[in-house]
């Protein structure tokens, strides 16, 4: 937490900070970090420091800790989440990345979270949800999008991180399902929850071919080290079948 009188101490020059969409770049101590505008103010999610930059609250995006702030630190380039968009997320987790989502969308956008773990959402709504209107927990297993009665319309996005042999097969069923023709899906690989036998790129290769073979067009590779060990993230552009 953040307390008004510890502002000053926590202002960094406006030369040291290059805005992005939804996010910007701040140097600190000669180190580049990431941060994103908070939309709760005065409220954490995880331990992330908060910052006063041109007077606005920005929360310090880890990329230790999420594996989308880690592919922007990798040079992810064409960076799809901007204000207003729909995204659906698959793995929610507890919510640290969705938390930083949810500031770069801001209240005119919405995070459907997928989470199947009562145990995992029940943090991720008390610790998130709630303080954050653009957030909707769907507690439901990922492999059965049929069951997503909370969801409205098609989505720009599709954010998938989870820990399955079956995670592409996953992330492309509910692409099909929710997806908009010429949406995005960023897809974590966690190459070890595949195949622990193979080497870790050659596994990424061959699910961003999966992903080929279903009517994607792939964008960007990226491994995620030294954040993530035997991780990746792939981004593609859905090119919808059209009946």
């Amino acid at each position: 937490m953040l307390d008004n009188n510890n502002y000053d101490n926590l202002t960094y020059k406006e030369h040291n900070a290059r805005d992005f969409d939804g996010y910007i770049w701040i140097n600190m101590n000669g180190e580049k970090q990431l941060a994103t505008l908070n939309l709760v103010k005065g409220n954490n999610v995880y331990g992330e420091k908060l910052i006063l930059y041109k007077k606005e609250e920005y929360r310090l995006w880890d990329p230790f800790r999420s594996k989308l702030a880690a592919s922007l630190l990798k040079g992810l380039q064409d960076f799809p989440i901007k204000k207003g968009l729909k995204i659906l997320y698959l793995g929610a987790s507890t919510g640290t990345t969705i938390s930083h989502i949810s500031d770069i969308i801001g209240n005119s956008g919405v995070i459907f979270a997928v989470e199947s773990s009562m145990r995992v959402a029940r943090e991720l709504i008390e610790n998130v949800a709630d303080k954050r209107e653009n957030i909707i927990p769907i507690i439901e297993d990922a492999r059965k999008p049929n069951l997503y009665f909370s969801t409205y319309g098609e989505v720009d996005i599709v954010y998938c991180d989870i820990a399955q042999p079956d995670q592409t097969d996953i992330a492309i069923n509910n692409c099909y399902r929710f997806l908009k023709d010429q949406g995005k899906i960023l897809l974590v690989i966690k190459t070890r929850s595949i195949d622990v036998t193979q080497d870790p790129k050659k596994v990424i290769l061959q699910e961003s071919e999966k992903l080929q073979n279903n009517s994607f067009t792939i964008e960007q590779i990226l491994t995620l080290e030294p954040y993530d060990k035997d991780h990746g993230l792939i981004q593609a552009r859905y090119n919808q079948i059209k009946s």
